[in-house]
């Protein structure tokens, strides 16, 4: 839960230490590290974003169609029943004398986005290409996988649907921990002997449009790609840290049966530098 995060406070590093500070853990727990922000700087989440956009050639207007992409692609697929089939409802108490509220869909997406809205909203630093709009979201959210043996699985009675193939982590600058997903999805598919030319679906989590677009560039595919987040991604639906790696895993794994495909590979950028990806292949 992104909105209820608390603030928290590191312990004291001195006895009868009054120098506390503290910190708010919405984006997660802030504590740098003295000797890494001496050398690598401590730039926040959306200074990253500009700076890969900068660094990588990524422009407000090509961030700005970007994000409406995950937009109009999320509402499609909510339109088409997709995302019912992976959403559990919850009935949330309003009182004793009102009904319960059902709670059975995403609340962040905005299917009325157009790219005159977008183009209207202002950069969060001056000159720069990271907004409101081609951002993920601070959502409050939960995804929930089972991960096991086949054989546990059909003990269970439960027909597998994915399997992993391979995983890689990989690490780059802090100031461009955007990017983190492009090496690790290239150690991934070498730990799996495949190529993208191989992958019926590229997901890379859109923490910012300028950072996926950043991440394709390198990774020399074309955003338009139909393989790359056919369903929108973050922008769209929010990234609630600690639910997104299930949430694409679990949506990968359904678009690979929907479209009868083999194999996906999904990604997410960590804070402080880090990729992190997976090759799962659809079990037949």
């Amino acid at each position: 839960s992104m909105s209820r995060a608390p603030f928290v406070m590191a312990k004291a590093e001195s006895a009868f230490s009054r120098d506390m500070k503290i910190f708010d853990s919405t984006i997660g727990a802030r504590f740098p590290n003295p000797k890494v922000t001496a050398e690598y700087g401590a730039d926040t989440m959306p200074e990253t974003g500009d700076n890969v956009a900068k660094q990588f050639g990524v422009t407000r207007e090509q961030a700005d169609t970007f994000a409406l992409a995950s937009q109009m692609k999320f509402h499609a697929a909510v339109q088409d029943g997709f995302f019912a089939g992976e959403i559990h409802p919850i009935s949330v108490p309003t009182g004793r004398k009102t009904p319960p509220v059902v709670v059975d869909k995403d609340e962040h997406p905005r299917p009325e986005t157009t790219a005159l809205t977008l183009e209207k909203l202002k950069p969060l630093f001056e000159g720069g290409v990271v907004t409101a709009g081609n951002a993920s979201g601070i959502n409050d959210g939960a995804a929930a996988l089972l991960i096991g043996s086949r054989a546990a699985g059909e003990k269970a009675g439960k027909a597998p649907m994915a399997r992993i193939v391979s995983a890689a982590v990989a690490g780059v600058e802090p100031r461009i921990m955007g990017v983190g997903p492009v090496q690790a999805i290239r150690k991934a598919l070498a730990r799996a002997n495949l190529s993208l030319a191989d992958m019926d679906i590229i997901e890379i989590n859109e923490a910012f449009a300028s950072q996926v677009l950043s991440c394709l560039k390198l990774l020399e595919v074309d955003f338009k790609d139909t393989r790359v987040n056919p369903n929108g991604g973050a922008i769209a639906v929010g990234h609630p840290l600690g639910a997104s790696g299930a949430r694409l895993a679990l949506t990968a794994s359904r678009e690979l049966a929907r479209r009868n495909g083999r194999y996906a590979v999904v990604s997410l950028c960590i804070g402080v530098g880090q990729g992190l990806a997976v090759v799962i292949e659809r079990i037949q």
